[in-house]
Formats: C-alpha cells, sequence, structure tokens
C-alpha cells in the first residue's frame, strides 16, 4: 500500500511541476505545445507553397491554402500566410481573411494572426513603429507596405478592414495578450512592388 502511495504521490508532483513549467513557458514565451505542432505545419505551407498542384495554380485560394509569406524584419519574424481566419487556418499560421483583397490586388488587404499559441506569429506586432516595413511575398509578387500606426479596437470592430483613398495592409490579433477582449491592429500603407 504504501508504494502504491508513494508511486501516486511521485506521478502527481511530477503532473504539477510538468503544469506549473508549462504557465511559466506560455507565460514568459508562448505556449510551447501548439509551438511545436505549429513548426511542422509552417514546414508543410512551406512545401505546398512552393509545389502547387496543377489545379490549384490559377484559382483562388481555398480556406487553408497557403498564399505567401509575410515577413516583419524589425522583429526577425517570417511565417507563411494561409487562405482563412477560421480556427483551423489561424492553427497552422497567420491567416488571410478572404472577404478582403489578396496581397497585390487594390484595397485593404487584411491578415490576423495568435499572440500567443500555434507559434505566436503575431505576439510582438505592438512593437511594430512608424515607417517599418512589412513584405508580403506571394507567387505574383513581392508588396512592401510601411506601418502608419496601430489601434486597439473592439472585436466587433469591422471598419478596420474597410478600403481607403490608397491601398494597405493591416494586421490584427487578439489583445492584450492572454485575452479576445481586445484587438490590436497596425496600419500599413503599399509602399512599393518587386518581381518575385
Amino acid at each position: 500500500m504504501r508504494a502504491t502511495l508513494r508511486f501516486v504521490a511521485s506521478v502527481m508532483t511530477l503532473s504539477g511541476i510538468l503544469l506549473i513549467a508549462d504557465a511559466a513557458a506560455t507565460l514568459t514565451w508562448q505556449e510551447p505545445v501548439s509551438y511545436v505542432m505549429s513548426l511542422f505545419r509552417q514546414d508543410s505551407l512551406e512545401s505546398a507553397l512552393a509545389n502547387p498542384p496543377e489545379r490549384v495554380r490559377d484559382r483562388r485560394p481555398l480556406e487553408g491554402d497557403p498564399i505567401g509569406r509575410i515577413e516583419l524584419p524589425t522583429l526577425g519574424r517570417r511565417y507563411f500566410v494561409v487562405e482563412g481566419t477560421k480556427t483551423g487556418d489561424l492553427r497552422k499560421g497567420p491567416g488571410h481573411y478572404s472577404d478582403t483583397p489578396l496581397p497585390g490586388e487594390r484595397g485593404t488587404v487584411a491578415i490576423a494572426g495568435h499572440r500567443t499559441t500555434h507559434g505566436a506569429p503575431f505576439r510582438t506586432i505592438d512593437k511594430l513603429r512608424k515607417g517599418d516595413r512589412v513584405i508580403v511575398n506571394t507567387t505574383d509578387g513581392r508588396f512592401v507596405y510601411r506601418v502608419e500606426k496601430t489601434r486597439i479596437v473592439a472585436p466587433t470592430e469591422v471598419s478596420v478592414k474597410r478600403r481607403v483613398g490608397y491601398d494597405r495592409l493591416i494586421l490584427s490579433a487578439c489583445h492584450p495578450l492572454y485575452s479576445a477582449a481586445q484587438r490590436i491592429v497596425v496600419f500599413a500603407r503599399f509602399s512599393r512592388r518587386e518581381a518575385p
């Protein structure tokens, strides 16, 4: 009986230590399990984007399809972007809002990403400053945007995606960290297009 109690106590102690370590890692860095999974998903997106099947080359992307790669040079971050912003899409990486133009098209391009889970691609977008570059690479070209401003809005605020008098990109994520009470939105104005 003592041996069984000792074993149960050891298992419970180890479980408690692992839970505390997971919570500490999530608070100081990001959720570690979803991070590891995101690495595998990003690798598969890279492969799918580099070698698209012939049947998908000339059509609009479906939800979950890779559409390009976003680079945030001042933050040292690069991620493959998928079409769609549903839960399953955002597990793969940042997601393009399907109701907005694709990168390179006219209007307001909108991309969402997580800040604490699934690779936390937009964890530090609050550190982007006016003039910082945001680059979106697609098979159609390399599109460079310059950050103009950042706003905190309600989750229901959809006016941030509306078309304005110039082409732009918005990046959105939940705000503050560990909460979905608000959204942080970074607005970036189109600067130039470079050849693919």
